[in-house]
Order: C-alpha cells, then sequence, then structure tokens
C-alpha cells in the first residue's frame, strides 16, 4: 500500500493543503487538536471532491444504462463471430462508436478518486510515523498526533501492535473496536448502495449476463473492502465511509429523480407523476414535461410501466401532448367508461352442457304429448289467424317442429302433416309460389 501510495506523491501537497485549511476553520469551533477538527476536515474534502466528480458521476450513470440496452445485441455479436475474436472486437468497438457508449466510463468516479485515497493515505501515514509531509508542519503534525475519534487515532489502523497504538496515546481495544465498526459499515454501505441498484433500477424485462456479474459484484465488493479496511488508518476510514454515504445518497436521488426505463424505480415514478397530475391537473416542472415529451414520442415501443401510465392518464380524463404537457379531455374519461361498461354487461358464456340442457327444455310438439287431437286443433288456429309472410311462417315451424310447413299443407290430411316435421330439410326452404298445387 505504501508503494502505491508514493506513486501519487505528486499530489499529497494539494491534498494536505486542503485538509489544513479545513482545519483552520474547524479549529476554531471545536478546538485545533479534537479528533472532531480533524475528523470534519476529512469529511469536508471528501465532499469537495464528490462535488468536484459530479460530471464523471452523471456519464457513469448514462454509461451503465447503455451498457444494460446493448446487452441484447453485445450477445448476438459474441454469438454470430464465436469463433474469430478479432471480428468479435471489431464489432463491439463499432457498436461502442455507434451508440456513443464508453464501457470504461462506469469507473470513472473510483479512478479519479485514486489519487486523492492514496494521497490522502500517504499523509496519515506519514503522521502515524511522526514525519512531516506538504504543509503540515511540526505544529500541524503534534496536534494530528493527539486527535482521537471515539478514542481512536486517525492515523491508527485495525493491524497496529500494542505499542504503537500506545505511542498514540490509545488502547489497543479502543482502536480495534472503533476499526471494526467503521469497516463494517463502510462493508454495509457499499452493498445497500449496489443493492438498490440491481433492485431499483435496473430493466427487469431485459435478462442479459450483464445483470448476473453485477449481483455477484454486489456480494465481491463488500468483502474487497472489507479485507481491506483492516490495513486503512482510522482517518482513512473515515474518508471511505463518507464516500460511500455520499454515493448511496446520490444514486438514491438519481433513481428517484430519473430511473432507468423498465425498472421498478420507473414504475414508482410514473405513479407519483399520475397522482401529482390527477391531482393539479398539469404536468409540474421542466424536468417532469421532458419526461412526459420522451415517453409520448416513443409511440408503440413504450414498456408496461409506461403504458400502465397513459391508461391511468386516460381514466382520469387526462390526454398527454407531444411537448410534455397534458390536457383535459372527456372523450378519454367516456371511452375508458364505455370500455368498462360494455365489459361488464358482456353476457357470461355458457359451457356446452349448459347449451344442451337449454335447448332440451325449449317446447316439444304438442302431438307428442297429447296424440292426434293437436294437429286439427293446429290446422283450425292457423285458419283463423291473419295472413302472414309465409316466409316467416315457415320459419317459426321449422323453429318449433310441431306446426305444418304451410297452412294449405294442414287441411291435406294429419298423416301428411305428421311427416312434415320429419321429412323436412333444416334451415329456411324458399316459399313456393301460391299458384302452385304441389
Amino acid at each position: 500500500m505504501d508503494t502505491i501510495a508514493s506513486l501519487f506523491s505528486f499530489i499529497t501537497t494539494p491534498v494536505s493543503w486542503v485538509i489544513v485549511q479545513f482545519h483552520s476553520m474547524y479549529g476554531a469551533i471545536f478546538g485545533p487538536d479534537t479528533g472532531w477538527a480533524w475528523g470534519l476536515s476529512i469529511v469536508s474534502l471528501v465532499v469537495l471532491i464528490r462535488i468536484c466528480l459530479i460530471p464523471l458521476f452523471v456519464k457513469q450513470i448514462k454509461s451503465t444504462r447503455n451498457m444494460q440496452a446493448l446487452q441484447p445485441k453485445m450477445k448476438a455479436i459474441q454469438e454470430r463471430y464465436k469463433s474469430d475474436k478479432q471480428r468479435q472486437s471489431e464489432e463491439m468497438m463499432k457498436l461502442y462508436k455507434e451508440t456513443g457508449t464508453n464501457p470504461l466510463s462506469s469507473c470513472l468516479p473510483i479512478l479519479a478518486q485514486s489519487p486523492f485515497f492514496f494521497a490522502l493515505y500517504r499523509v496519515l501515514s506519514s503522521i502515524a510515523n511522526g514525519q512531516t509531509i506538504g504543509v503540515i508542519n511540526e505544529d500541524l503534525l503534534a496536534s494530528a498526533r493527539q486527535a482521537h475519534i471515539f478514542g481512536a487515532p486517525l492515523a491508527a489502523k485495525f493491524t497496529d501492535s500494542a505499542e504503537k497504538v500506545a505511542s498514540l496515546g490509545a488502547s489497543l481495544t479502543d482502536v480495534r473496536i472503533v476499526t471494526a465498526i467503521m469497516i463494517v459499515m463502510m462493508s454495509a454501505s457499499q452493498f445497500f448502495t449496489q443493492r438498490q441498484l440491481m433492485m431499483k433500477n435496473v430493466d427487469l424485462s431485459v435478462k442479459t449476463p450483464y445483470m448476473q456479474q453485477q449481483k455477484m459484484l454486489m456480494y465481491i465488493f463488500p468483502l474487497i473492502f472489507a479485507g481491506m479496511g483492516i490495513n486503512f488508518p482510522v482517518g482513512v476510514l473515515v474518508y471511505w465511509l463518507t464516500t460511500n454515504v455520499w454515493t448511496m445518497g446520490q444514486q438514491m436521488y438519481v433513481i428517484n429523480q430519473n430511473p432507468t426505463p423498465g425498472s421498478k424505480a420507473q414504475d414508482a415514478y410514473l405513479q407519483r407523476l399520475l397522482k401529482s397530475v390527477t391531482h393539479s391537473g398539469e404536468v409540474k416542472g421542466r424536468r417532469r414535461k421532458n419526461i412526459v415529451k420522451v415517453i409520448v414520442a416513443k409511440g408503440s415501443d413504450r414498456n408496461e410501466n409506461e403504458r400502465r401510465f397513459f391508461v391511468g392518464l386516460s381514466k382520469a380524463g387526462f390526454a398527454a401532448q407531444a411537448d410534455g404537457t397534458v390536457i383535459k379531455s372527456d372523450t378519454m374519461v367516456a371511452e375508458a367508461e364505455g370500455g368498462a361498461a360494455a365489459k361488464r354487461q358482456q353476457p357470461k358464456r355458457q359451457t356446452k352442457a349448459q347449451r344442451q340442457s337449454s335447448g332440451a327444455q325449449q317446447p316439444v310438439a304438442k302431438d307428442s304429448e297429447e296424440g292426434s287431437e293437436p294437429a286439427a286443433d293446429t290446422a283450425t288456429t292457423s285458419l283463423e289467424k291473419k295472413p302472414q309472410d309465409s316466409a316467416t311462417t315457415e320459419a317459426k315451424d321449422q323453429e318449433q317442429g310441431d306446426k305444418p310447413q304451410r297452412g294449405s299443407r294442414a287441411n291435406s290430411g294429419g298423416s301428411r302433416q305428421g311427416k312434415s316435421g320429419q321429412g323436412q330439410r333444416k334451415g329456411q326452404q324458399r316459399p313456393k309460389h301460391p299458384s302452385s298445387k304441389k
């Protein structure tokens, strides 16, 4: 670790200067030799560095999303050029260039922090060894060696011997308890940061090897930092814990305000937006209007979360416009209510057994129940009725099965009427001309 830190010795002077400036400010409040003055100086150094790295963090978010979206295409390229590694690499680079994606962008914040991290490690190691470094002179060195955080010196490590810890004015038990707690908190914050990224801000509709890799890193990274943490001074642990908490809060804000399309976070965000539009009747804020504008422009390519959002708008009586605003639309409400009413009025579908049983319960021929008398009664009744359309009368005769096909046939005799129900063809027959004798 000391060898790696020496590679960044060129930046130790700027880092030490920033710490001294913050120490002079906090020392006037808490006292120059207190752990609060030196500890808050390190925390302020982290905050300053992370503010400067916000543009890199934005690039990291965009790169991570682009990598997730490109995973299906990358997998297809790997399968297509499985035997030609050179062509596979060329196609991958071509894909990155066309989409404007840089695979290293996701690592930019960590790489950018590395020089400051190792420079701080070198400064604290020099304090532990009683050596001046950068702008830290003898007086500041003595003040830093007296500073303790919950009983642990800033320059003490978990692996230090009892004699070295005693030279810093502390006990080995206090140092190991404080460092162990800080290592656990550092690893837990790293795990939670990666977990909220995987569980809430990943497009669940796309299953790719990239998701499996991220899930493995979610468990591997905390273990790596836990193993490295026992060799970090207390001041470095303060630095790393602070940067993890900052990353966790920054990522939480991005997930809530600008989630990945297709993720659970996007569904929660659109539901909050829908509730706000329903309550106020408008889309408030330029950023929200841009999000609605992008969703409208997608058209049929919208994901499930975005389609659900538009359905909710329609039911609430709103229609999204191309500029990201919404307008009141009574037609949308009527269509939604009409569609729901039509859906409720649809008859219940019957099974085959139910249809057969209902057909068996229809009126059967009366002549089968009362003998030969219904034939004459039916004929008489048919003569008493007013003249009707022959086609309509014949259709009714075919449906009931107990009446003759025509009134003239009823007068020709009961024997022929009995055969009419059996010999006639199914379906509606074309009526014969009245002048026909047959």
